[in-house]
C-alpha cells in the first residue's frame, strides 16, 4: 500500500519544483564541498562537521561543540570512517545503512541524541542514498499524515519513509529522485 495518496504525493512533488525556483543553486555549495572531502579521506574530520554545522545553521556555542573540539582529529575520523563506510555499503538497503551510519555516529559529542546534525554528516558522506531529518522534515510528514516517532533508531526509520516517498514521487513527477530530493521537499513543507 502506497505511503501517501496521489494528492499528497503531488504536494510533494510540487514543493520539491518550489525549492527549484525559490532557493539559489549556491546554497549546497559548502555540502558539495564537505562531499568531495569526505570522497577523498573516507571519513569526516572536524573541519567538515563545522562546515555541515554552518550550511545547516546549527548553533556551535555549546558544551558538546567544545568536548568535540577537544577531541584528536584522528579519534573523529576513526569513528566517522565507520559510518562513511556503512552509508556508502551497497550490500546495506539505504534505511539498513543510515541504521548502522547512525548508531556508528553515536559516540561522538553532540550525535548520541538528535538525528539533525548526524544526518547531515551522513548525507555528506552518501549524497546519492541519505536524507537530512530535521524538525521541519518532521514538521512536513506530519503535515503528511505520516507518522515518526522520536523513538531510538528514528534516523533509519526516516529513511525507510524517505525510500517509499522518494520512489511515489518519482512515479508521479516521471523522473528518478533522490533522498535528498525528498528532504528537500519535506523542509520546504516544513517550513
Amino acid at each position: 500500500m502506497p505511503l501517501l495518496d496521489d494528492d499528497r504525493v503531488a504536494r510533494l512533488v510540487k514543493a520539491r519544483q518550489e525549492v527549484e525556483q525559490q532557493v539559489s543553486g549556491a546554497y549546497d555549495e559548502v555540502l558539495d564541498e564537505v562531499v568531495g572531502r569526505i570522497r577523498g579521506s573516507g571519513s569526516i574530520g572536524k573541519l567538515d562537521i563545522g562546515a555541515l554545522l554552518f550550511w545547516k545553521r546549527l548553533q556551535a556555542n555549546t558544551p558538546w561543540a567544545a568536548q568535540l573540539h577537544a577531541m584528536p582529529e584522528v579519534q573523529v575520523r576513526r569513528i566517522t570512517a565507520v559510518a562513511v563506510q556503512a552509508v556508502t555499503d551497497e550490500l546495506l538497503d539505504t534505511p539498513e545503512a543510515a541504521r548502522q551510519g547512525r548508531s556508528a555516529l553515536s559516540p561522538l559529542p553532540g550525535l548520541s541524541t538528535g538525528d539533525a546534525l548526524a544526518s547531515a554528516l551522513l548525507l555528506a558522506a552518501a549524497p546519492e542514498r541519505m536524507a537530512v531529518y530535521d524538525r521541519r522534515a518532521q514538521t512536513a510528514l506530519q503535515r503528511l499524515g505520516v507518522e515518526l516517532s522520536p523513538a531510538p533508531g528514528r534516523f533509519g526509520r526516516y529513511m525507510d519513509l524517505v525510500e517509499q516517498l522518494r520512489t511515489q514521487a518519482a512515479a508521479v513527477a516521471g523522473q528518478p529522485w533522490k533522498a535528498r530530493d525528498v528532504d528537500l521537499a519535506l523542509y520546504w513543507l516544513g517550513g
